[in-house]
């Protein structure tokens, strides 16, 4: 397919060819359901994907334990956080947010606001960082019970302090969340080693797997107070007419995304064997030439951090001659993939200055070349 992949943020593309190997390997040799069926050699085999992909996630992750059992799969990251938002906070308790977060964390919590929960929202300043020490001033001040933050911003990039964020949480005894939806395959991650109660994680991003996969690393104590947001058939327990307790039943309920674990467990590999070193430092390297390009182009506003320190390779910018969907269709004429607007976080271009008309935003990713980012360059600088 021809074209030059400059939206990332939104998905990685194109994936490792071992990801759509795996998934059709699924269908075309394997198929059976997961703990459906009786002991033959196809449902054990399916049993075995879908565990070794679990534990592939919890050593990845920094699972507590690295304990399988404690990893949750989803559709996608949204409806990791769905799974915990609505799962814990009842009405009269209180949660607390940033300013920069995606739709994802911002209209479950919204939602749950209608029913009675409290929800604060501590504003980042106009690079999109959060200060810690308006964190700490806010939960010194009132109780809250549950904080859900991005670890780097969709729109803009930037990469929150969520070390401090974990450390200010655990001395006010605050269930942390944590959305890794921009970071997870690129930057180092874990769990246990941040005292998070929750990881939420994608896989079609960073860790370069299939659309439809994502999932949840639990703290044990946290996983047990969150109610199930779906019930049903687990495979497991099935004299009960009630959901089952145990981990991961209580979470899983119906037929997953078993083609999707499939390539999602071949994309971990991948990651794993080109490391996140090596994956991180080549996302740097595209992001400083396009940066160093547009902070030198006349009429190109470019918002978020002006350097590569704390940030990823994701890009906002606004042009004097002509808005952010004109860019992009223009761009789009040239080959050049982009993606204009708001990027389902209002609250993130409030924050930043762009809001209603939302930026242009471009995002690079590993297999984006030095050429690409100099044709695309070129060509904006041309319309």
């Amino acid at each position: 397919m021809d074209g030059h992949y400059l939206n990332n943020a939104a998905t990685t593309w194109p994936k490792p060819e071992c990801v759509a190997e795996a998934m059709r390997s699924f269908l075309v040799r394997g198929g059976a359901n997961s703990s459906r069926g009786s002991s033959s050699e196809r449902d054990m085999k399916t049993m075995n994907l879908v565990l070794d992909c679990r534990i592939k996630l919890a050593e990845f992750f920094g699972g507590y334990d690295s304990d399988p059992m404690l990893v949750t799969f989803t559709a996608n990251i949204t409806e990791s956080i769905n799974v915990v938002l609505r799962g814990f906070l009842k009405p009269g308790m209180r949660a607390i947010t940033t300013s920069m977060e995606h739709n994802a964390v911002m209209r479950p919590l919204r939602a749950l606001e209608g029913k009675g929960v409290g929800v604060k929202v501590v504003m980042c300043d106009s690079e999109g960082r959060l200060d810690p020490s308006e964190l700490e001033r806010e939960l010194s001040g009132t109780k809250y019970d549950l904080m859900v933050m991005s670890h780097a911003s969709n729109v803009c990039g930037t990469v929150q302090p969520l070390e401090d964020a974990a450390e200010l949480c655990a001395k006010f005894g605050v269930p942390l969340v944590a959305d890794t939806a921009q970071t997870a395959g690129v930057l180092p991650l874990s769990a246990s080693g941040l005292g998070l109660s929750a990881l939420c994680f994608t896989g079609h991003k960073g860790l370069m797997g299939p659309q439809g996969t994502g999932g949840i690393i639990w703290e044990p104590e946290f996983a047990s107070r969150v109610e199930p947001l779906i019930t049903g058939g687990t495979g497991s327990y099935s004299h009960l007419e009630y959901q089952p307790e145990d981990m991961p039943d209580k979470f899983e309920s119906g037929t997953p995304n078993l083609p999707g674990i499939a390539g999602l467990s071949a994309a971990l590999d991948w990651v794993k064997s080109t490391g996140l070193a090596r994956i991180a430092g080549r996302e740097r390297e595209l992001g400083e030439r396009l940066l160093s390009g547009l902070l030198r182009m006349k009429g190109v506003t470019l918002s978020g951090k002006r350097n590569m320190n704390g940030r990823m390779s994701v890009f906002p910018l606004n042009a004097d001659w002509a808005d952010n969907g004109t860019l992009a269709d223009r761009l789009s004429r040239s080959g050049y993939e982009t993606r204009p607007g708001l990027h389902c976080a209002p609250s993130a271009h409030r924050t930043l200055g762009t809001f209603p008309q939302g930026a242009l935003r471009v995002s690079p990713g590993y297999f984006t070349t030095e050429s690409e980012i100099d044709g695309f360059l070129e060509e904006l600088g041309s319309l």
